[in-house]
């Protein structure tokens, strides 16, 4: 069974840092482009990280450039994404998503196949 099971979100006050972890079972992490979006509250979900499996680069979104940063844990199929430098603009529900293509990832919803529960972060003092 193809699952993605997200932890690590909550509560945390502007400046501050969360990780998020994206666990993967039913397949390898590194077979797939990830991708992290998040969705506000009436706002439309939007794609903030990617990395490929083409070349393994990660792609990141003007508005979290330089702050938030991924990594992959291949031994434990799991994927993080490091949230530094949080801003009240931040909070959203955020998600990870795996892509079963050769190619180059993307901020497109409708092309990933795997999807995570999704895990709620609030900044706010």
């Amino acid at each position: 069974q193809v699952q993605l099971v997200e932890s690590g979100g909550g509560l945390v006050r502007p400046g501050g840092s969360l990780r998020l972890s994206c666990a993967a079972s039913g397949f390898t992490v590194d077979d797939y482009a990830i991708g992290w979006f998040r969705q506000a509250p009436g706002k439309e979900r939007e794609g903030i990280l990617c990395i490929s499996r083409k070349n393994g680069r990660p792609y990141y979104a003007d508005s979290v450039k330089g702050r938030f940063t991924m990594s992959r844990d291949n031994a434990k199929n799991t994927v993080y994404l490091q949230m530094n430098s949080l801003k009240p603009e931040d909070t959203a529900v955020y998600y990870c998503a795996a892509e079963n293509t050769p190619y180059y990832c993307s901020y497109y919803v409708s092309r990933y196949d795997y999807w995570g529960q999704g895990t709620q972060v609030t900044v706010s003092s």
